[in-house]
């Protein structure tokens, strides 16, 4: 499969060895996505994003604040999609305490691409 830039057509060069199958669970979803384990950053420029979503549930919490980095096409600019730190278990530990993973362990980045931003064609 040859993965590229919906608005420009530019080739971001993904592998389809590197994608995870559509029902494997991530924390952020695979809804309308394609995820990968591994991709160029030559062809791809990532910008920090950080965000405050206002939720005034009480006085003293104002707001969720959400940190993650933005996918964008190297050659126009176009957002692509996202990096997560959901992916698999970097290390065999069974978590602190022994109660199984979880955030505690370091993970693997996630490369999180929407299927509306990229064109998918198969080599012929």
């Amino acid at each position: 499969m040859a993965y590229s830039c919906k608005e420009c057509g530019a080739d971001l060069n993904l592998n389809s060895a590197h994608l995870f199958p559509p029902d494997f669970y991530f924390e952020a979803g695979n809804k309308g996505t394609l995820s990968f384990s591994h991709m160029d950053q030559s062809k791809v420029r990532l910008e920090k994003e950080d965000k405050i979503k206002p939720f005034f549930e009480t006085i003293n919490y104002w707001g969720i604040q959400r940190k993650r980095t933005q996918i964008k096409c190297n050659s126009c600019g176009h957002l692509l999609g996202y990096i997560y730190d959901d992916g698999p278990p970097l290390t065999n530990s069974p978590g602190q305490f022994h109660l199984g993973p979880s955030q505690v362990i370091p993970r693997a980045p996630r490369y999180r691409f929407k299927t509306k931003a990229i064109d998918i064609s198969s080599y012929t």
